[in-house]
């Protein structure tokens, strides 16, 4: 069982990232997936989630701004990030709630002023 996150990286204030997370070992269809990041210095907050119906919910902070969805064929989960602030800086992490909890390594967003 594995979370692979990828497409991290830096960009300057107003740019735009697409995250993408790659699960092995599991199954998507019907888990919760989401995004979650954590700054330095701060705990673990909710970016996105997204249902095995499709429902999505965001943090107040992203809202209008980011975009998650998902391809169960490709067991996959993405994040779609506009509008980007240096606030956004962070270690973006992937999630998968399924019988059990799982989590990707993480993938470092930075973004300059």
């Amino acid at each position: 069982v594995q979370l692979q996150a990828s497409g991290g990286g830096w960009v300057q204030a107003g740019g735009t990232l697409r995250l993408s997370c790659l699960g092995s070992g599991m199954i998507f269809g019907p888990a919760l997936l989401g995004w979650y990041r954590q700054a330095p210095g701060k705990q673990r907050e909710l970016v996105a989630t997204i249902t095995s119906g499709g429902d999505t919910h965001y943090g107040e902070s992203v809202k209008g701004r980011f975009g998650i969805s998902r391809d169960n064929a490709k067991k996959a989960v993405y994040l779609q990030m506009n509008s980007l602030m240096p606030e956004d800086t962070a270690v973006y992490y992937c999630y998968y709630g399924y019988l059990n909890n799982y989590w990707g390594q993480g993938t470092q967003v930075t973004v300059s002023s």
